[in-house]
Formats: structure tokens, sequence, C-alpha cells
């Protein structure tokens, strides 16, 4: 059955760009594969953006913004609310396609609809709440009237771990704050992006509103639009050496950006914490998404006088973890998301094992059709370590040590990333320093899952600029404006 269901829901998938409320070839009709990680062979062709199809995916978006962001906020507020009845209801489809092209397990893949889905609902409801005031002003001479209005037509490039979760977390905001947008979805994972914008067909999107060019030269697609006088926002999510490159090529049209960029979350458990939570905390904020997540627990910073036994319950637990390709029932640890991926997680390991670490568990590789990496522990991690350096975004866990809490706020911050960090401790007197010391935006306090559709998501220092989700994240597509009015 399971394979009857994969065969008709890639039957129902469209291959082309969506333009101005078509579906449409790409220009000279260019194609490209997107494939299984668990098996490497490939699900379907879909349309290859060229750069002159970035432009027209503009044109369909810039023709849509003065009547869309004319379109009552009630309006685009129900939008919203059918898009995510309907993601509800197409829930086991919507996963079943993130599983099959990026490969995260069955189980995950429908949290990461419920996740996503949350930000329609969020954002339906945040779209009819856009306020401004009025006043007098101290001189009494005028009355202040301050409004906000959309920034513009917007430009998203989006990755390909989390593909439902980051399209609905930037396409709703902007969609509520009554801007157009071109979205383009990583080359590995656009046809989850591809459903979702089916769905938002079925909910009633305007044509132009959204407009989706698949590519694979993303930077040859990307420069003209962001080049173009008519954009007036980006928004990345990916890799801070990218992300510094799009700020600069932003920088000539002085483009609002947001930009949510690398992490190395640091994992601080103290010797009062409560072990049991610890380890559970710990397997989720390392393993999830296996392990390619930005805010996955990069560096676990353990108290010495419990290390040894924080590894050995953690050990117990990844040994005895499920591999398999992610529609296999009970499979928690799928295939990364290609080769490069595989390399580089290997090699990190072989870097910590040459500098003194032990693997604990795990280490390797595995042999064979498609692109797995053993779920690994690894221990006496040295300074220094690149695998405490570069973000791992994969199934490694990495354990060093600290002898009190001021080394472990020097080791949690000595990176140049800021987005997220965990704590383990029962002293709520050192939560809240733990909250002022650690040079992060986002913090999990004895929890290991900090995302939530009602939160504002981001970083401080090269993990990023802006914030998505929460109050804060419909104000990434709104301009101030203010007016004075005469009092006589």
């Amino acid at each position: 059955m399971t394979h009857e269901n994969e065969t008709r829901l890639l039957a129902g998938i469209e291959r082309g760009l969506f333009i101005g409320g078509e579906w449409v070839d790409a220009e000279g009709g260019a194609t490209f594969p997107v494939t299984d990680p668990s098996t490497g062979r490939t699900l379907i062709e879909i349309a290859d953006a060229s750069p002159a199809d970035g432009i027209r995916a503009l044109d369909a978006a810039v023709a849509a913004q003065e009547e869309w962001a004319a379109t009552a906020p009630r309006v685009r507020s129900d939008i919203l609310r059918r898009a995510f009845d309907l993601v509800q209801e197409r829930k086991e489809d919507l996963a079943l396609l993130m599983t099959l092209e990026m490969g995260k397990p069955l189980a995950e893949a429908r949290g990461e609809v419920v996740y996503g889905g949350e930000f329609l609902r969020w954002f339906s409801e945040e779209a009819v709440r856009i306020s401004g005031r009025y006043g007098l002003n101290p001189e009494g001479t005028g009355r202040m009237v301050v409004s906000q209005r959309p920034v513009g037509p917007s430009f998203f490039i989006t990755p390909w771990n989390f593909p439902l979760a980051m399209a609905t977390r930037k396409i709703a905001p902007a969609l509520a704050a009554g801007c157009t947008v071109v979205v383009k979805p990583a080359a590995l994972t656009p046809l989850t992006t591809t459903l979702f914008v089916q769905i938002l067909q079925e909910a009633g999107l305007p044509a132009g509103v959204v407009n989706v060019v698949n590519a694979t030269r993303s930077s040859e697609v990307a420069a003209p639009i962001i080049a173009d006088p008519r954009l007036r926002k980006l928004s990345f999510t990916g890799s801070t050496p990218v992300g510094r490159k799009l700020i600069e090529q932003a920088a000539e049209g002085v483009l609002r950006v947001s930009m949510e960029l690398g992490g190395n979350a640091p994992f601080v458990v103290f010797d009062d914490a409560d072990l049991d939570k610890a380890v559970e905390g710990a397997m989720l904020a390392k393993f999830r998404n296996i392990g390619q997540a930005c805010t996955a627990a990069n560096r676990f910073i353990v108290h010495e006088s419990i290390a040894d036994e924080f590894a050995d319950r953690l050990t117990e637990r990844v040994s005895a973890m499920k591999i398999g390709r992610g529609t296999e029932d009970g499979v928690q640890i799928g295939p990364l998301i290609d080769e490069k991926a595989v390399a580089k997680t290997g090699a990190l390991v072989e870097d910590a094992v040459a500098r003194g670490a032990t693997v604990r568990t795990g280490g390797s590789a595995i042999d064979g059709e498609g692109t797995f990496f053993e779920p690994t522990v690894v221990t006496e991690v040295a300074a220094g370590s690149d695998i405490l350096r570069e973000e791992i975004f994969g199934p490694v866990l990495a354990i060093a040590t600290f002898a009190d809490e001021d080394e472990a706020v020097r080791l949690a911050n000595d990176t140049e990333y800021g987005l997220v960090s965990y704590v383990f401790t029962q002293d709520l007197a050192r939560g809240h320093r733990m909250i002022d010391r650690l040079e992060t935006g986002m913090m999990g306090l004895n929890v290991g899952v900090v995302s939530n559709a009602a939160a504002p998501f981001g970083g401080v220092k090269q993990s990023g600029i802006g914030r998505e989700g929460g109050l804060e994240g419909i104000h990434e597509y709104l301009s101030t404006k203010y007016t004075l009015i005469p009092a006589d």
C-alpha cells in the first residue's frame, strides 16, 4: 500500500513553475530530477528555472502587489485559515512527500506538518491585528497618525531540511501583511513547496500573490531578482557564508532582509540536572530531523562529575535507534540529504578521534543503498576539534566537559554563532543567570525543543537578522508610516 500511495501522490504533483497563478514550463523546457536520498532513485523531474523565469515570477508578484495590499485583512486571514485547514486534511500526503524527498522518518514528517501548519493559523489571526496609533503631538499643534503598510514584493530562499515549515514560516506572515512573494525552494526538496502552493490555490489565493521558481542554478536565478529595484524584501534560511553574500547583494537596493543562518548550539548539563530529563532533551535536540537542523544541539558541554553517566545513558539509547528508509515502521534515523553530508559528518568524527576523542557507538557511514550515517556518540572531545567549531548537521552527539559555571558559559559562548542554547539545571537562580549570560537569540531551559509558531525564532551574532513567528514575525513584512495632521 505504501508504494501505491507514493505513486498516487507523485502523480498529482505539478511539474512546472508557478507564475501568475499558472503552472508553466521553464525557459527552454529545462528540467531536473528530484531524488529519494534513502535509495538514490529519481522520484520525478520538475521544471528548472532560468534567470529570465525568475524575473517573470517577480513581474507577476509586482503586478499583484497593489491589489493584494488593498485586500481586506479579514479576506487575507480567511485564505490563510482555509490553507491551514487544507494542510491538516492533506497531512498524510504532505508528510509522505517530505519523507520521500528529504528522508526524515514519517513520524517526524507528520510533526512538521503540525508545526508548519501552525504558522498559517497563527498569521491568519495576526492579519486582522495589524495596528497603529493616533494622538496629539507634545506641542499640541497636530495629530500624529502612525500606520503600518506592507513592505512590498518579497523574495524567499528556503532550505531543504524543513521543506514545509520553512515555506509556511515565511509565506504566512508575508501574506498576512499584504505582501506578494516569489519563493525559490531548495533544489533538493522542492516538491513539498509545490504541493503546498497547490493547496494555497485551492484555498483561493489570487493569481500572482505567490510564485514559485524551482532552480538548480540558485545564485544565477536569485541575483537578478535581488538586483531588481522593484523588490523590497529578501528572506533567506541557510548557511552563514551564503547569507553574507546575499546581504551584500541586498545592500545595493537597501532591501529589508531577514536572515536565519548557521548555528552551533551548546547543550549545557550542570551537575544538579535531572539526568532523565537531560537525556530525553538531548535525544530530541540532537537527533530530530537526523541532526539536520539549525537548532540541533551541536556541542554537549557536561559537568565533569556526571559526564560518564550522561554518556552511558545516551549511548544505550543511541545504539538502539532504528535506521532505515523513513517510510518504514519504527525508523528513527533516516538518510542524510546527500553524499556530501555523509562525507562531512565522517570527516568531523575522524578529526575528533585523531585529537583523542572516543567513539562510544556509531561513527561510520553505512555501506549500501542511500546516504546513511550511523547515529553516533563521541566523548572526551578536545578543545579545538572541528566538531566543536563547525555545524555538524548529522546524527553525531559530541561531549566535552566543564568544571564550573564560568567555564560552561565561556565554552558555550566560544563561537561566532548565537542561534539557540539548551541548559539543564534544577537551580532556578542559575537558570536565570544562564538566560542572561548565554549569547543566543533563543534558549531552552530544561527542554530540548524550543520552536513554536507563537514564539520569535532567530539568533544573534552570525546566526542571523530578524525574527520569524510570534508577534514579531509579521513586522518583518511591514513598514511604519507617520503622518502629521494640523490640529486646526
